[in-house]
């Protein structure tokens, strides 16, 4: 399995962690136990999303500080766990470029969200980025 599905699962994590609390949701174990994950990118899985639950609010902040015409709240629940994971990246993570992150988050934008989102989250990973 690839790193570009490991980011896919880890957004998945990250999405169920933007309605439930981890230990209120359906444990991570459980959902990766169903997915094909080499142990490189299990561990990948397992780091990122551990640092994403303890920076969660943080991370939150961040993105909210850097969306400009909107609330958090107003966000598309699937736009905001793909900003919170390029964010953690960015943020806690430092090993890929920003050019990277924000690829990724559009590809993920792209494949779950609307048509218009992948411009929204390039824009808003540019913003981060930049402060």
């Amino acid at each position: 399995m690839s790193r570009i599905s490991a980011r896919d699962t880890i957004f998945k994590l990250t999405f169920e962690l933007c309605f439930h609390k981890p230990e209120d949701g359906r444990l991570y174990e459980d959902f990766l136990s169903e997915n094909k994950l080499d142990e490189e990118n299990l561990a990948f899985v397992k780091e990122f999303y551990e640092g994403i639950i303890e920076h969660f609010d943080e991370l939150k902040q961040i993105v909210a500080n850097n969306i400009k015409g909107y609330t958090i709240d107003r966000i598309f629940k699937v736009d905001l766990a793909i900003l919170i994971v390029a964010t953690y990246e960015l943020k806690f993570y430092k090993k890929n470029s920003v050019n990277i992150v924000a690829n990724e988050a559009v590809e993920l934008a792209k494949k779950y969200s609307t048509e218009k989102s992948y411009s929204f989250i390039n824009a808003v990973i540019a913003s981060i980025a930049k402060n």
